[in-house]
């Protein structure tokens, strides 16, 4: 798109021209006439609406897209579908498939239902991105490599309030491609091949994304197979790991600090962990959730209490999972989701009792090995935060994990259930192809990015075959059946384990891979039948929100506030270069511990805002509420998005607090 014009002040219908990628807003011709249905919250719509593609036909891609093309006209039941020859509506029986090469025709839309912008440059990017007939089309999103060698593969990772990444990996991997000094060498401990070796490499570093700066950090106890999360101070509290009690600290700093990790003696927890998840609480504490032969819950702080004996996580393990990295959100109501492989419960933590036994899930167990991965939708102000709905995507055949040669397929399923509701059901869809060890990742568009992974096996070493290379973006807003659209491809396969975070500007990192017990580089070597090598890379994928030619609606911030407080007003300005047309939204992201295909601690709200008020050229004014509990949000740093036509801004950090 090379130009935006803004319509006349005051024109009640406009059209839209497509010129040589143009777009440019005026009167309707006089045998032209506006649709008559077109849904009035069409400019809230999130930009990858447009991003769709058609199926079939000789030159169609060889992987399956839900969505055809003829999709993106919105409530096209309704409206019937837009033959772009002859600008004119066409009933279902005269269906056709919108030309490939219609660049320079145009459609006219309706200014007065909020939706003209949104339509132009909806069809705008459409013929941008469809492209010329007979050329396989264009999928949206884009990879960016950022640094070759992080020297670790990354398999626990984390984003602080300063945007740095913090990156682990095992001890017991070997020696890693990050040097130490001679001072801050070590004896590897544990038992496993490396145990006893001495180690003068590390296995945590600190990458600061502006600049790409790179720095190694030490870490002197293993932390492979731990769990993590932030405290309300912004603190990395990062426990158990390799059959230990260790807690570790690591308080970040701004640019240019000299922060590490913390080991202390103590305090620590009171039973080895590892393969566990870790939540915040409301009361600010972290609950430690199971774990290999730890079918119970702990409290970090303990503040006195003891272990406290969870029954449902030794009657839901299996003879090859355990009760391993359950799958744990905190309700808005204050209690817990919890699930292992396919059964889940509503848990009570304060008293200790099972509030709700959920329906188990259709289809394979989704948990550590078989290598699903979870989020909680967004919790909107719309319905006071009072509703919530778990979505679980993937899983792997229970025979992968006992005979890995076998090769079974992974799931292809995803299961969303309402929680809250009085009687839930698990309502399933279909993805677009088959994944194991996915990654999914909220986004400010209140949309879920589902990537990284495979399409045969499941977790553990070697046990994994058929990378799933392909993102996939999954809009719960969308009509069942088309919520998921198929995005551009990596050239690298990220198997076990590996990892995928949220960065403020809106791209996902993602890290990580390392299927051998030790690194494993296989120089020079074919990669099949799970032989794939260790990845010491970290890429950026970038979703189609951040497409060039959107750039004229993206949001910037000038005044933000960096504290907000529970249930209190706060107000804030942006600059946008297109005029604003509907509301800008807000959208407020925690920061994840993510590891072995679950990010703990994620979570997004969508807060309340005002219909944006210009007080002066480009610059509008925006208040809000923040969240109204500890339950809906527990105390913490979180990443505030501005969303303007489903493109966001560069998230800011603001700090909730009573």
């Amino acid at each position: 798109m090379e130009s935006v014009t803004s319509a006349p002040a005051g024109a009640s219908k406009e059209r839209c021209e497509l010129r040589s990628h143009c777009l440019v807003l005026g009167t309707p011709g006089a045998d032209e006439e506006a649709p008559q249905n077109a849904p009035s919250n069409f400019s809230q719509s999130s930009t990858s609406e447009i991003m769709r593609r058609s199926q079939g036909g000789s030159n169609a891609p060889s992987f399956p897209l839900r969505r055809p093309l003829e999709a993106l006209i919105p409530d096209r039941v309704a409206m019937g579908e837009v033959n772009f020859s002859s600008r004119r509506t066409v009933s279902s029986s005269s269906k056709r498939r919108i030309p490939h090469d219609r660049r320079n025709e145009s459609w006219m839309c309706s200014r007065n239902v909020n939706w003209g912008f949104s339509c132009c440059l909806m069809l705008t990017v459409v013929n941008l991105l469809v492209g010329v007939e007979g050329q396989q089309p264009q999928l949206g999103g884009s990879w960016q490599l950022m640094i070759q060698n992080a020297g670790i593969a990354s398999s626990h990772t984390a984003i602080t309030r300063f945007g740095h990444a913090v990156l682990l990996d095992r001890r017991s991997s070997g020696p890693s491609q990050m040097d130490l000094t001679a001072a801050q060498c070590t004896s590897i401990g544990g038992n496993g091949n490396n145990s006893g070796a001495v180690d003068c490499t590390a296995h945590s570093v600190l990458l600061v994304p502006e600049g790409l700066v790179l720095r190694a950090l030490i870490i002197r106890t293993d932390p492979g197979l731990s769990s993590g999360q932030f405290g309300p101070n912004g603190t990395l509290i990062q426990t158990g790991g390799m059959a230990s009690k260790q807690v570790r600290f690591f308080t970040p700093c701004p640019p240019g600090g000299g922060c590490d990790w913390d080991e202390r003696a103590s305090p620590t927890l009171q039973a080895d962990r590892e393969f566990s998840t870790n939540q915040l609480l409301p009361d600010g504490r972290l609950i430690i959730v199971g774990g290999k032969n730890q079918p119970n819950v702990e409290f970090f702080p303990s503040n006195g209490e003891g272990l406290v004996a969870l029954p449902f996580l030794a009657d839901s393990r299996n003879t090859v999972g355990d009760s391993l990295y359950p799958v744990v959100h905190l309700l808005p109501d204050g209690n817990l989701f919890i699930m292992i492989g396919t059964a889940s419960i509503v848990y009570n933590w304060v008293n200790n009792t099972v509030v709700k036994t959920l329906p188990n899930i259709t289809g394979e167990p989704r948990t550590y090995p078989f290598a699903g991965s979870s989020v909680m939708l967004p919790l909107t102000e719309g319905t006071n935060y009072a509703v919530a709905d778990v979505l679980v995507c993937g899983g792997a055949d229970f025979r992968a994990a006992q005979n890995p040669s076998g090769q079974f397929p992974a799931s292809d399923s995803c299961g969303k259930i309402r929680v809250t509701d009085p009687n839930p059901v698990w309502v399933m869809e279909t993805m677009p192809f088959r994944r194991c060890m996915g990654d999914m990742v909220l986004l400010p568009t209140r949309n879920v990015l589902i990537i990284n992974g495979a399409q045969k096996g499941a977790q553990g070493f070697t046990s994994a075959f058929d990378p799933a290379l392909n993102p996939v973006l999954y809009e719960p807003n969308a009509p069942q059946g088309l919520r998921f659209t198929m995005l551009s491809p990596s050239a690298t396969p990220r198997m076990y384990p590996s990892t995928a975070n949220l960065l403020p500007d809106g791209r996902v990192m993602v890290a990580g891979s390392s299927p051998h017990f030790n690194y494993t580089f296989l120089v020079g070597q074919t990669f099949t039948d799970g032989n794939y090598p260790t990845d010491l890379s970290v890429e950026a994928f970038s979703p189609p929100y951040l497409g060039g030619s959107l750039t004229v609606l993206k949001p910037s911030f000038i005044t933000v506030p960096t504290n907000i407080t529970y249930g209190q007003s706060f107000v804030l300005t942006v600059t946008v270069d297109a005029p604003v047309v509907g509301n800008i939204f807000l959208s407020l992201l925690s920061a994840p511990f993510t590891t072995h295909s679950f990010s703990q601690g994620q979570r997004i709200l969508a807060i309340g805002s005002t219909i944006p008020i210009m007080i002066s050229n480009k610059l509008y004014q925006i208040a809000s509420i923040a969240p109204p509990s500890r339950n809906v949000a527990p105390p913490g740093y979180y990443m505030l998005f501005a969303v303007n036509q489903g493109v966001p801004s560069v998230g800011a950090w603001v700090q909730l607090s009573d």
